[in-house]
């Protein structure tokens, strides 16, 4: 029997999501967590991988069972698991369907503040530039739609087969007085480090330090910038997960509230 488990976490005290010797990981947490709920070794299979400190305010994990059980799941992992990882749904699922591969697009956000605040600490990304042109950084963004080929921002490109990644939705979004911003993107895929080096990339063209034609031959030569300095891993959050079968919204009380403070698009 497969289930499917529908989670959030605050990733600011884990090593990222995927378990590895000797570090403190969401999958290892919570492995060792349902293995003595269940009292047998349970491994799961997480939706992707997020880096140390990134957040997900969706995120989906399978696992399977012998047989089913009585009580309530996600009242019990609740009450044991740390309060950074929230259980939201325990889903029953018909047949083998796996958590990572059958997932057909994923989304992202990266917050960023401009003004500090003490409220936002690993929650946001402080940088303060608030004279950025944002314009230009949508322009930019918007090119990402256009092109299919992301080796170029990644920080380890050769490890995979390929580095074709369709990306559908690449937008910035602002609050009313500028002081905070959000890119929200969305593909099929994601290469390790994109998003944070994207993103990075379209600070410099809103600082003035990188044109938007240079920005875009990147992608167009299909070469790795000479610097590539990715931003904080604090801002970046995996905010969505689709699958054929499961479309479920996000269920993150604070990831909503400041979802619809950052909502007006640039």
């Amino acid at each position: 029997m497969r289930y499917f488990l529908h989670i959030a976490f605050n990733g600011n005290t884990f090593r990222g999501w995927q378990k590895l010797p000797g570090i403190v990981s969401v999958q290892q947490v919570i492995e060792t967590t349902l293995s003595q709920i269940f009292k047998e070794p349970i491994t799961i299979v997480g939706c992707g991988r997020t880096d140390a400190q990134v957040h997900a305010s969706q995120f989906f994990f399978h696992f399977d069972l012998g047989t089913g059980f009585d009580f309530d799941l996600v009242f019990r992992l609740n009450k044991c698991l740390p309060h950074e990882i929230t259980v939201y749904d325990v889903i029953l699922m018909d047949g083998l369907p796996h958590a990572r591969f059958d997932a057909i697009q994923r989304s992202y956000d990266y917050y960023i503040h401009h003004q500090k605040d003490p409220y936002l600490i690993g929650l946001s990304s402080y940088y303060p530039m608030p004279g950025v042109d944002l314009r230009r950084m949508q322009e930019a963004a918007n090119l990402l739609t256009h092109y299919n080929d992301y080796g170029c921002f990644c920080k380890s490109p050769l490890k995979y087969e390929h580095t074709i990644c369709r990306v559908t939705e690449s937008q910035l979004f602002t609050n009313q007085n500028r002081s905070m911003l959000r890119f929200h993107i969305s593909s099929n895929r994601f290469l390790a480090g994109m998003i944070r080096i994207i993103m990075g990339k379209l600070l410099d063209i809103g600082s003035g330090e990188l044109s938007v034609p240079d920005f875009e031959q990147y992608l167009v030569k299909k070469e790795t910038p000479k610097t590539i300095i990715p931003v904080y891993a604090q801002g970046l959050y995996l905010s969505k997960v689709t699958y054929p079968y499961l479309d479920l919204p996000q269920k993150s009380v604070f990831g909503n509230l400041i979802l619809h403070e950052v909502d007006l698009p640039v």
